[in-house]
């Protein structure tokens, strides 16, 4: 199918489209987003930006602001995302943020949909090493291997079995009471599991060798043996059709349980993709900042290990008192909608 990239123009973004224009499929087009962000509907959206030697892109900066008014404007839309820098930082800061502003919007995004290339390209040696090829052949051959993903995409099989995952106490917890709201929405037929990771009973990723970890996932465990990782949230992640992460915000960043458990699935990654598998998480902030765990989110567990973006993929709330969620205007009717589009989007 032919694919609409969206490519905010700076002395930069002549070379990226020149290189995106020899792999993409025949009839896409090149669309400048200062002027061509309107009737997009149901498109597949390739993003493209080019970074300046500051990490910056004013063009990009413009197309940021609108999405980020919009709720709708990427309606039924399912993109990638390819980023491009002079220096070694900001592309995926970027992509980050853009990811969250366009699935704000409306839009999908694949699993792993982002392909980044820092100045040096530095960050492509392995995958050439692998391919035995230079990091520039390395670097094309991922962005037409997300491409092809990009091209091929199907919407995902109606949702079945969900699961929550969470490091909450239940008597005190905002975060849990804002899951039962949800859930309670959720209809029969969709089987709910949830688990708990409380402190202390998940170590983080060891950071074993690529090979070391290999050799533990095709086993279905991890160097740490047994433990609530391998017996019970790697069979549950392999069976699940939505995983919903239910995240207090805490000092804007996930919680160490939580953290812990996304390093952990690396395992379990090396063995499954999770494409077909949706992401979704529900975030509550004492203060501000809830944004910032929905970013991560995004980082860790879409562009990294590969989990489907759906549209609106995050609900967030500020709450501080304990038992003060359930009580603020309109939530159980924002719950109900976020269930809905999780049942609905088929």
């Amino acid at each position: 199918m032919p694919l609409t990239v969206l490519l905010p123009k700076n002395e930069y973004s002549p070379a990226l489209a020149e290189m995106l224009l020899s792999l993409l499929p025949a009839g896409s087009e090149l669309a400048d987003p200062e002027s061509d962000l309107q009737d997009l509907h149901g498109r597949r959206l390739l993003f493209a930006v080019a970074l300046d030697e500051g990490g910056c892109n004013e063009a990009y900066y413009r197309m940021l602001s609108r999405l980020r008014r919009s709720t709708d404007l990427l309606s039924g839309c399912v993109a990638g995302v390819v980023v491009t820098g002079v220096g070694e930082f900001y592309t995926k800061d970027v992509a980050r943020d853009m990811v969250f502003a366009a699935n704000q919007a409306g839009c999908a995004f694949l699993g792993r949909p982002l392909v980044e290339a820092t100045g040096s390209l530095r960050n492509f040696r392995v995958q050439a090493q692998i391919g035995g090829v230079d990091e520039k052949t390395a670097f094309r051959a991922a962005v037409s291997e997300l491409l092809s993903r990009l091209e091929q995409w199907q919407k995902p099989a109606p949702l079945r079995h969900v699961l929550a995952l969470h490091a909450s106490q239940r008597s005190t917890s905002n975060t849990l009471a804002f899951w039962e709201l949800v859930r309670r929405c959720l209809p029969p037929e969709v089987e709910v599991e949830e688990i708990g990771l409380r402190n202390g009973t998940v170590p983080d990723c060891n950071g074993c060798s690529y090979t070391a970890c290999l050799h533990f996932g095709e086993q279905g465990s991890c160097f740490y043996g047994s433990g609530p990782m391998v017996e019970e949230v790697y069979p549950a992640v392999r069976r699940c059709d939505a995983l919903v992460m239910l995240c207090a915000n805490y000092n804007d960043a996930l919680s160490a349980n939580l953290t812990a458990c996304v390093n952990r699935l690396t395992a379990l990654f090396r063995q499954h993709r999770f494409y077909d598998k949706r992401l979704y998480g529900l975030v509550v902030s004492g203060y501000s900042g809830g944004d910032l765990l929905a970013r991560q989110l995004i980082s860790a567990l879409n562009m990294n290990k590969s989990f489907f973006l759906p549209p609106h993929f995050c609900l967030l709330e500020t709450a501080n008192e304990a038992g003060s969620l359930v009580r603020l205007s309109g939530v159980t009717e924002r719950a109900r909608a976020f269930a809905s589009e999780m049942v609905n989007y088929k």
